[in-house]
């Protein structure tokens, strides 16, 4: 049941979730170089610098926002923590610098918009300022002989980052004071609050670099409480740190037509290390206060279990955690299905081990779940050979634990070819793979396990057929299913086409105004995303509420109630959309909201912010996940929201995708498990439930509602599909956001192979699927290539929610029920089906308190 919250002073959940980030925010932080400068302990002083230090950045832009009460910037944390900070005057002189920047970016984006005739909210969606040069003078702060940089970006949906000075690369100034910091002050740490990669070339004698990164609510309080020495980092990279131009996929990256993931397979560090290219911080890399030894123990199989274990060491002095790392090597018989030279098995993070102390940890995984998928014959195939598995703590650094020999080919899976084609053939590497001096002799020495192929099975797939339509019925009411009088089936054979078209078209609005219909699209709870229909009459059917994500939840701070209803007091969409107001405008905005509440009582809801999505899985670990989605989980059961449209968990493909910092990792592995146990906590929760976007591909945001993703089968199903499988099969996430985007000439949300075939035919899922918002109309320009998606589309191909819900939406649904000659013609039993749906999830996540 919601709480309405009319006490406008903190709350004690607010504190208790605060407190709860700012404890396990640590684990997310990876220090990247350290030359003993941190922890800076009896730290009575500091010399602060750089564009993160007061204006720090807590998460990403866009829908990913959460609206906090107040968040801790780097200089406050230190502050609290009993630091003088000593460059008061540097700091100001920068606020002017910024503001200014700011407003001018924002006046020129307006006046584009306003000439292109688009809507200026919209058009600045995902759009930062680059970081200025400037001229402020470095003035050493008194008594002081330490310094920390906070450099900071941002980027966020709508938008994706460039390579150029002021975003990825470092600007003139920041390259000068940072080398000039570093030669002033006795004691100089570089601390970096981004989101994503960020090019440090110029200040390779910078010894000491803490990745801070964007940690929610409690940032600066737990930046503090690391360089001080009250925590310590124990964080990994989820991304291999390498220059931009190495990457394969930066190749016609923000193409606004079609993108050709030509790397296949070898994204990340299965790329770098089968190319030998050499990175600047390997996949999985991540140093600590102390120091740690893996030593690769036993291989054991049962069956086709397999279990790695090893024993990590502290071999410090000061406290720390380390993650172990299992990698597996494949063999290649005769490269016809090429493989990687290494990719990940498995992964666990210590307990905290004293200096000095060790533990044993043990890996499980089946074999089958290294097999590659063999386009030709449709199948996952384990071929026979030898399996190296490694043990390590980076990607970088492992020893072969063991060789499991398969004794034949083994055909794990029978499949459909799904994902069309995407005209070329793969990249394959041609030159030696990276290797270490140690590696021949090891594998020679190496003890074997062998496994008798016929102890794995061959699991086939029965694919759905066609729906059989649901008999008429006569009309009773919605309680009677509520109740368990009457089945689902039955009140779906109550309603009209034009009824089950309203169920599968979000709440739906007769406006062309989108604005009514994006951020605070919700009459149900204030600045929630949106909801379902309202539209059935006489039914008084509950609607499921959506609330954005996937750093927390974004709802509107106060509301008041008019008829009931909640009236949002300010919009719930970010600092970056307001920017393009002016200060008139958001006057006039204030005022008005005034005003309102004068006339009503107002209602409060703050909520956290948990550490963006690519910082939680630098934790690399599960339990740490599964609490923050915990304390998401409550919020939304306090606030009403059913539904968190997160966790966003496509893969990393490129440093240059805008919205990397909402996704976990290159690895899908680790994408997949994060996503689990983020999901677990949420289920945690009665009548909430999350969902796992953006299904699939979502690797790009230029012009992303019209941007064709041409992907080999095989690199779709292994790379950019497989996280999405791991969630499901092991979490039940209740639903699924398809993505913007087309894959190989079709959208996915009207892809009937992606979203039938795989999601609900091979993997099981029995939830339901709903599309971003406005892919049949977006809110950018058209393409000049590809069409918008189709309403009908999505229903023909499972796809059973078509969000937010515009009246072009139900025309192309009806029109698709009565135009055999209609590109995704449908028949009433395909409508009722995906209508049923949506009404099994109001049922399940409504049911229980409809009948309190």
């Amino acid at each position: 049941m919601t709480i309405r919250i009319n006490d406008p002073d903190k709350q004690a959940f607010e504190q208790e979730h605060e407190d709860l980030v700012r404890r396990l925010a640590p684990e997310c932080m990876v220090l990247l170089r350290n030359d003993g400068t941190l922890p800076l302990t009896n730290l009575q002083s500091v010399a602060l610098y750089g564009n993160g230090a007061r204006q720090t950045i807590k998460g990403g832009t866009g829908s990913g926002d959460v609206n906090v009460r107040h968040f801790v910037t780097v200089e406050e944390g230190l502050e609290k923590a009993g630091v003088t900070v000593t460059t008061k005057d540097w700091l100001d002189a920068y606020d002017q610098v910024i503001s200014a920047a700011k407003k001018d970016f924002y006046q020129k984006l307006r006046q584009e918009a306003k000439a292109a005739g688009q809507n200026p909210i919209l058009a600045t969606m995902g759009k930062m300022v680059v970081e200025p040069n400037y001229q402020i003078p470095l003035h050493k702060g008194t008594d002081a002989d330490t310094a920390v940089y906070v450099l900071a970006r941002n980027s966020g949906e709508g938008s994706d980052r460039r390579p150029v000075p002021g975003d990825i690369k470092l600007t003139e100034t920041e390259l000068r004071d940072i080398v000039e910091l570093n030669k002033t002050y006795q004691h100089f740490a570089l601390v970096l609050n981004v989101g994503g990669l960020i090019d440090l070339t110029g200040l390779e004698e910078i010894k000491t670099v803490l990745l801070l990164g964007q940690l929610g609510s409690a940032t600066g309080d737990a930046c503090a409480d690391v360089l001080t020495g009250k925590a310590y980092p124990s964080g990994k990279l989820t991304m291999t740190w390498a220059p931009i131009e190495d990457y394969p996929s930066t190749e016609g990256f923000g193409d606004p037509n079609n993108t050709n993931y030509r790397e296949g397979i070898f994204v990340g560090y299965r790329y770098f290390d089968s190319t030998n290219t050499t990175p600047i911080y390997p996949f999985g890399f991540g140093l600590g206060y102390t120091t740690f030894k893996v030593s690769p123990g036993t291989v054991e199989v049962d069956g086709e279990t397999i279990t790695v274990n090893a024993t990590v060491t502290n071999t410090g002095s000061a406290a720390g955690k380390d993650v172990v790392e299992v990698y597996y090597s494949a063999p290649q018989p005769d490269r016809s299905l090429p493989k990687p030279y290494q990719a990940l098995a498995g992964f666990v993070k210590t307990q905290e081990l004293q200096g000095g102390q060790s533990q044993v940890v043990s890996l499980t995984f089946n074999l089958s779940s290294l097999a590659s998928y063999d386009q030709k014959s449709s199948a996952y195939l384990l071929e026979a050979g030898d399996y190296a598995l490694r043990v390590g703590d980076s990607s970088r650094s492992t020893h072969i634990a063991g060789i499991v020999r398969l004794s034949d080919d083994v055909v794990t899976q029978q499949l459909h070819a799904v994902g069309g084609e995407s005209g070329f053939t793969d990249f394959v590497p041609s030159g030696p793979a990276y290797s270490y001096p140690e590696e021949a002799h090891e594998i020679a020495t190496a003890t074997v396990v062998e496994i008798d192929a016929g102890s794995i099975p061959t699991t086939a797939v029965s694919y759905s057929d066609q729906p059989a339509e649901i008999t008429r019925t006569e009309p009773f009411s919605w309680k009677d299913v509520a109740s368990g009088q009457r089945s689902l089936d039955e009140f779906v054979g109550t309603l009209s086409d034009e009824d089950l078209t309203y169920l599968c078209v979000g709440a739906y609005k007769d406006s062309d105004d989108l604005m009514e219909v994006i951020g605070d699209a919700s009459t149900t709870l204030a600045g929630a995303a949106g909801e379902t229909t309202h539209q059935i009459e006489g039914q008084d059917l509950p609607v499921l509420t959506m609330a954005d994500g996937p750093a927390g939840l974004r709802l509107s701070q106060r509301y008041t109630l008019d008829g009931g209803k909640p009236q949002p007091l300010e919009t719930s969409m970010g600092a970056d959309m307001l920017s393009m107001y002016s200060d008139e405008e958001l006057a006039a905005m204030k005022s008005r909201a005034t005003d309102s509440a004068r006339a009503r009582t107002v209602y409060y809801q703050y909520c956290t912010a948990i550490p963006i999505g690519t910082e939680l899985a630098q934790s690399w670990d599960d339990d740490l996940v599964q609490q923050c989605g915990d304390l998401v989980g409550d919020e939304m059961e306090l606030f009403g929201a059913n539904l968190w449209l997160a966790p966003a968990m496509n893969i990393q493909r490129s440093p240059l995708c805008g919205r990397d910092f909402e996704y976990y990792s290159e690895d899908p592995l680790l994408a997949g498990r994060i996503a689990a146990a983020i999901t677990r906590g949420v289920s945690r929760h009665q009548g909430c439930a999350t969902t796992i976007k953006h299904f699939a591909a979502n690797n790009q945001e230029t012009n992303r509602y019209f941007q064709n993703n041409n992907i080999s089968e095989r690199a779709l199903r292994e790379i950019y599909l497989k996280g999405f499988e791991i969630c499901v099969k092991t979490s039940h996430p209740r639903t699924v956001m398809t993505s913007y985007n087309l894959i190989n000439g079709e959208h996915a949300c009207n892809r009937y192979d992606l979203v039938t075939e795989i999601l609900r035919d091979e993997w099981g899922f029995d939830g339901l699927v709903m599309t971003d918002w406005l892919v049949t109309g977006g809110m950018g320009p058209s393409g000049d290539q590809w069409p918008a998606a189709s309403a009908a589309g999505c229903v023909k191909a499972g796809n059973d929610l078509t969000m937010p819900g515009i009246p072009s939406d139900k025309k192309d649904i009806m029109d698709a029920l009565s135009n055999p000659e209609h590109q995704y013609s449908l028949t009433r039993a395909t409508l009722q089906q995906s209508a049923r749906r949506v009404l099994a999830m109001i049922l399940e996540l409504t049911g229980a308190e409809n009948q309190d």
